[in-house]
């Protein structure tokens, strides 16, 4: 059995399925999950075993590039007005950590380059530790990190469930303000039947009165005469017609005022109508606007509203269609086909996954990260590997499209070749680091716990006051923020009893990306330095 270790391929996925294992474990209902691979392979290299360090590359590169693409759209859209103060208590999360990490590193004399892992593990950021292991081109970092990383969970978990005392905050009045909130931002689509009775658009189509333009609403049904037909550009309404509007209430306010008034009337359904939910799979309308598909005039169909991530819109003419939109369409039975044939409509794409976006991103994120900065004489700076091919990734995971090439990939996809590089990485780092381990703790003792538990807790204090007193953030937007600024999933879950909104959830999606980049920086930074 033992000889077995010398094969490579087998040492790898005997850590990767022991550290699995391990971190299925709970107690008192914390696990490691996935991290419990890197204490695995700390404990056999420590006894020898060693993993090819391509396997720790071609990992990082996989790891990184998946990040990047799914966390492109986050990062960008959070530097938008409503987000930035979330980026302001990210950022200041992460320089605090890291000035806390350098006065640790003094204070108890430790290593620079452990003190690095020790900021990593104690915002438990893996990517973190992929940078600084290849900017400073060593392994000890993996070290700090597999010693702050178990307080790095359990201490964001219970500084998160206390923040509610810390901060004396009233949950159900935070709760209630987004509530109010969600409902200005995202109002509620309804749908309303009116009687044409303005003699200003009476013998007038529906594109002379530009409906969507004028009020927001789209028309998805007319009766003229005692029959229901599906509405078409060249459409002419007339007094007594009958309309049926979708849109916001503000929207059917607008109808009214155009049309006439609402009705308790209902435009029976045509057995040659339809109205039915298309799914985006067809690639090429990817980043197309409903302005630019035409639809009213190509195909005689109208979207009256585009569900995405869980959201309600009302379509615009400038609305662009993106992957995995689902739209809600209504056409003739004799339309419909092509509409269908239009967007796709196809589960299995999603599901399906084409390697070359992914090989051609990794190529110029290598690239990328071989670009060197000068800043005068003495310094210079290289986006190195880890930061290429993050950046390269970012820009096509904002970007989507570019020509006939999908960048976006399916959630499915992603997470697989995320895992997959993630479990190759940890493995490898591990067996690397643990020849080092012993000699490290007999030198710095419990010191490196402690320097770990202040990087912790000192950052998420700072932070979720300065939220709090300072920038006046919603307690609830508070909790995701400080999650996401520690890049910390486990903090995510401890606050979801606390609270039936899902507001952390999206603080935690804005601020994540933008504080996962901050920390490679900062790493980076620490490590030339």
């Amino acid at each position: 059995m033992i000889e077995l270790f010398d094969y490579s391929y087998f040492a790898l996925f005997f850590i990767i399925a022991l550290g699995i294992l391990a971190g299925k474990v709970k107690i008192r209902g914390i696990s490691l999950d996935v991290s419990a691979v890197i204490f695995v392979s700390l404990f056999l290299g420590h006894h020898g075993v060693l993993i090819p360090q391509d396997f720790q590359y071609i990992g990082l590169i996989l790891f990184i590039f998946t990040v990047g693409i799914q966390a492109g759209p986050g990062f960008f859209g959070g530097f938008k007005a409503k987000g930035m103060k979330l980026v302001l208590v990210a950022a200041l999360l992460v320089v605090v950590a890291a000035i806390t990490s350098f006065l640790m590193a003094y204070l108890f004399g430790i290593d620079r380059q452990i003190a690095v892992g020790l900021l990593t593990g104690a915002l438990t950021s893996t990517p973190g530790l992929a940078a600084a292991i290849d900017t400073a081109e060593s392994s000890l970092a993996t070290i700090g990190y597999g010693i702050a990383y178990p307080f790095g969970i359990i201490g964001v978990i219970l500084v998160a469930r206390l923040m509610p005392y810390l901060l004396r905050a009233d949950v159900k009045k935070a709760e209630e303000e987004i509530r109010l909130q969600e409902k200005e931002d995202y109002p509620d689509i309804a749908n309303r039947h009116f009687v044409v009775e303005n003699d200003n658009i009476f013998g007038k189509t529906i594109n002379e009165l530009r409906v969507r333009t004028m009020t927001g609403a789209s028309i998805s049904r007319v009766m003229k005469g005692g029959k229901a037909i599906t509405p078409k550009p060249d459409t002419i309404l007339n007094s007594g017609d009958l309309v049926k509007a979708v849109g916001t209430e503000e929207a059917l306010k607008r109808v009214e005022l155009l049309i006439g008034h609402s009705t308790e009337k209902q435009i029976p359904r045509d057995e040659n109508f339809e109205i039915q939910s298309v799914l985006v799979t067809n690639k090429d309308v990817v980043n197309s606007t409903i302005g630019d598909l035409n639809l009213l005039t190509n195909y005689n169909a109208t979207i009256t509203r585009i569900r995405r991530s869980g959201i309600d819109i009302t379509p615009r003419a400038s609305s662009q269609i993106r992957l995995g939109d689902k739209l809600m369409v209504v056409a003739s039975s004799q339309d419909m086909n092509r509409v269908i044939s239009l967007f796709g409509n196809e589960d299995k794409i999603l599901s399906d996954t084409n390697f070359f976006p992914v090989a051609a991103g990794i190529v110029m994120g290598v690239l990328f990260g071989r670009i060197n900065i000068e800043f005068g004489e003495n310094f210079s700076f290289s986006p190195g590997l880890s930061g290429g091919v993050l950046f390269v990734a970012l820009v096509l995971g904002y970007i989507g499209k570019t020509g006939p090439v999908l960048w976006s990939m399916s959630a499915s996809a992603n997470q697989l070749l995320r895992q997959i590089g993630l479990l190759f990485f940890l493995a490898t780092v591990g067996t690397h680091a643990g020849a080092q381990i012993v000699a490290t703790l007999q030198e710095y003792g419990m010191n490196m716990f402690y320097a770990g538990m202040m990087i912790t807790v000192i950052p998420m204090v700072a932070g979720a006051f300065f939220a709090h007193k300072i920038l006046n953030i919603n307690v609830l937007s508070i909790f995701g923020a400080l999650a996401g600024g520690m890049t910390s999933t486990p903090a995510l879950v401890a606050v979801e009893p606390i609270t039936e909104s899902n507001e952390p959830q999206v603080a935690y999606a804005t601020v994540y990306p933008i504080a996962m980049v901050l920390i490679i920086v900062c790493v980076q930074i620490m490590a030339l330095i």
